[in-house]
């Protein structure tokens, strides 16, 4: 008998906000995102093992990680300013740019 496992990955927009970036200096749009790695059994999803958070400007496509908390409160700022798609003014990135 064969016992097939592994992980997958999911990835989620949370937010479109307007910040300035940590790297370029642009007040411009940030995508926030949520990526969920899960272990699969079975090609079946079972349970997440991993959870992170990543924000990524859309002028330079500098990406940064972003705490659980960070996003959290960056998520209740766009809700608040109208929505998803709200933006946010007056913001920062963080200022540690993550490369892959």
């Amino acid at each position: 008998m064969f016992i097939l496992f592994g992980t997958k990955s999911y990835l989620y927009q949370l937010a479109i906000l307007t910040l300035v970036c940590g790297q370029c200096g642009n007040p411009a749009a940030h995508t926030l995102r949520k990526r969920v790695t899960k272990f699969t059994l079975f090609f079946v999803p079972l349970f997440p093992i991993s959870t992170k958070y990543v924000s990524q400007c859309t002028f330079c496509g500098a990406e940064t990680k972003v705490s659980s908390q960070e996003a959290e409160q960056l998520q209740t700022q766009a809700s608040a300013a109208g929505g998803t798609g709200g933006q946010v003014y007056g913001g920062q990135a963080p200022q540690q740019p993550h490369q892959h």
